[in-house]
């Protein structure tokens, strides 16, 4: 693991990490346990991918917890994965300290039942000094349901003459999003082999690198998150020029 962490250049590191944490169910599935402890198992692989992110300096790590699409699991799941929630917000504070960690959280959050609400807000509170790593955890969250919120809201400014429709363009449209100061993720890594956005930070991840593992969620840890990193390092992102104008770019950056 250190072999690998060291290989890591520390000056080309992505400002912000998205992670679409997959693969609890099956893991269970495979060892003939109940979904609902591939999803305890799951908090093991947070703790680490928070710690790696941490330890290597990364600012912003955005983490996929729930979708507002997960509603509609079986009850007794729902209650599992927030009764988790709960329990992983207090076991989980020492980690956040030590690691100078602040939370935060985006989704329709008043969806959430009142305790886990009540919870997540304290927890939030709790960390907001801290001056490390952003962990953004994404609850009760789709892509969808975010840009209706901010058509919305944009809809509400306009009706009360607050903004022109001449004022609209994608500034103005992205400080209307829950992640307006947020910078857009660098990394997109998911697990689990499935190769889909799954309603995640849509608008946002418009130029992202995206990293699929065949690891399920569980067993995703500290290697398997630098091995994402270095992965990332070694793209050449162009946002839509060319290799040569990249190329003229960085070195008139160097001079």
């Amino acid at each position: 693991m250190t072999e690998i962490k060291d290989q890591i250049d520390r000056k080309n590191l992505p400002v912000h990490v998205a992670v679409i944490m997959d693969g609890n169910g099956r893991w269970a599935k495979k060892r003939g346990f109940i979904r609902t402890l591939g999803h305890e198992k799951g908090v093991d692989a947070v703790r680490n991918t928070v710690e790696a992110a941490a330890e290597l300096g990364i600012q912003f790590l955005t983490m996929y917890a729930f979708s507002t699409e997960n509603w509609n699991r079986p009850k007794y799941e729902i209650d599992a994965l927030m009764r988790i929630l709960v329990n992983s917000l207090h076991k989980e504070m020492t980690t956040l300290m030590k690691n100078n960690v602040r939370l935060k959280a985006i989704g329709d959050l008043k969806s959430l039942p009142p305790k886990s609400n009540r919870e997540l807000m304290k927890s939030i509170d709790e960390t907001k000094e801290n001056t490390g790593l952003t962990l953004i955890l994404a609850l009760s969250y789709s892509s969808r349901w975010e840009l209706v919120e901010a058509a919305r809201a944009i809809a509400r400014k306009v009706e009360l003459k607050e903004l022109s429709p001449d004022q609209i363009d994608l500034s103005t449209f992205t400080s209307f999003l829950a992640t307006a100061a947020i910078p857009d993720p660098e990394l997109l890594i998911r697990t689990s082999g499935e190769y889909r956005i799954s309603n995640f930070l849509l608008w946002q991840i418009a130029y992202a690198e995206f990293y699929f593992t065949d690891t399920l969620w569980p067993d995703f840890g500290k290697i398997d998150f630098y091995k994402a990193v270095l992965d990332f390092q070694g793209r050449e992102r162009r946002f839509g020029l060319t290799s040569e104008q990249i190329n003229e770019f960085e070195g008139k950056l160097r001079k």
